[in-house]
Formats: structure tokens, sequence, C-alpha cells
């Protein structure tokens, strides 16, 4: 697929390109809602009726994320190395709430979902590092506020982050890649319409098993992403 040193790319990612790092995906056998019903730890209303229950899920899912064996795959890697050698403008937005684009090296990053080493303040909405244990930090560095922090993380019922520059991109983007997502959870399951109301970009999706919107991709490519990813990328730079 030529493109233009200028052209601009941009790149979704689900959670199937951190499975392939050992990060649990949300359903199935050994997903995250193994044990739990989301309406118990990822609504604003599970929070509000049970923070000790919320507190101690994520806290949970913070020691697996920061376990030695959690590592960026190649194809995180690739992604870093794309928006390192690209002439144009390359956003990488994902929908995962861990660290592996950040750790592989990807700076020009939307985490669209949130991000779970980070806390948010009960009290003046400051965002600030949360990076283990049971406890909140506390005091609020920002507004001294001792009444804690909840999760980082954009639950069920609330609006992913972003939006708006989101768009922006999709609407000018020449390449748009979705990569190991189901196309189930919206509003990311539409960026794909997005693009194609823009009527410019080469729209692909990379996945393990094409996803519930496959059809409004015009190139669908199927198999890991640890191979496609880089292979991909190898290709656009040639």
């Amino acid at each position: 697929m030529p493109l233009d040193p200028g052209c601009r790319i941009v790149v979704l990612t689900g959670a199937g390109i951190s499975a392939e790092s050992g990060i649990a995906t949300f359903r199935g056998a050994g997903g995250l809602w193994e044990g739990y019903r989301l309406e118990e730890v990822a609504t604003p209303e599970a929070f509000e009726r049970d923070p000790d229950l919320v507190q101690r899920f994520y806290a949970e899912r913070r020691r697996r994320l920061l376990d030695p064996a959690i590592r960026p795959n190649a194809a995180h890697e690739a992604l870093a190395r794309l928006e390192a050698a690209w002439p144009g403008e390359v956003l990488l937005v994902t929908q995962n709430i861990d660290d592996l684009h950040q750790r592989a090296g990807s700076r020009n990053l939307v985490p669209m979902h949130g991000e779970l080493l980070k806390g948010r303040c009960l009290a003046c909405d400051a965002v600030q590092p949360w990076p283990a244990g049971d406890a909140p930090p506390a005091p609020c560095p920002t507004c001294a506020a001792t009444v804690g922090l909840r999760p980082h993380v954009v639950w069920f019922g609330e609006m992913p982050l972003e939006l708006d520059r989101i768009y922006a991109a999709l609407e000018r983007c020449d390449l748009f890649v979705a990569v190991g997502t189901s196309g189930v959870v919206y509003p990311a399951a539409g960026f794909v319409d997005a693009v194609r109301g823009a009527g410019r970009a080469h729209t692909l999706e990379i996945n393990l098993e094409p996803s519930a919107v496959r059809s409004a991709f015009a190139e669908v490519r199927t198999g890991r992403a640890t191979a496609l990813v880089p292979e991909l990328v190898d290709q656009l730079l040639g």
C-alpha cells in the first residue's frame, strides 16, 4: 500500500494487541470479567455503591500489569518505530488501559479509556500517577484533599477521553488501521465509518479473527498482531 511520506496515519488498538503480552482480555475464560459482573466493578454506580471492591479489582489489575513478565511485544514496538520513522503524522489511539504502548516508545498517543497506572482526585479531578499498591496516594498534590483517588479509567456509561482530537485526526487521515479490536465497543467501533465518511483514507483491519465491523474495512488481514503489525510497518517504511 504505497503512501506519500507526508500522509497522515491513525492506528486504533484494542485488547488483542496486548493479549499477546499476557494481558487478559475482558470476556471469555480467564478474562477480566471472569468472577465479576461489570456492573460490580466498572461503572460509576459500582464505585459509589462499593468503592472498596472496585479499588481491590483495579489494584489487582495494577499488580498484574507490573509483573516483570508483562512486556511490550513486537506489535507495540513496531508501532513505536512507525511513529519515530514516518515523516508524516502518526496518531495512536488505544482502547487499552495498560502502559505497554508507552513502554514501547509511543508518544503521540491517546489512551481513550484512561490509564490503569493513574488515578483521578475525587475532589478536583486532577490526574496523578498511581503506580502500585492498594491504597490511593494522598493527599492530592493539586488540591491537598485527602478524600482519595478513583482509578483513571473510563467506566461504562462515561465518555471516552479526547474524542474531539480523535475525530479530527480520523477526518484528515490517509490511512486508518485497527489492530486487535472486537468491533463491538462504541464509539471506537464506529471510527472506521467516520473515516469512510470523510472519503479519503484506506482502511485496514488486523485481527486474529475478523471483527464485528470487518465489512466496513477496505482490507482485512487475519493473524497475530506480533507478526502482521511489524510486517505492515516494514511495508510502509519501505
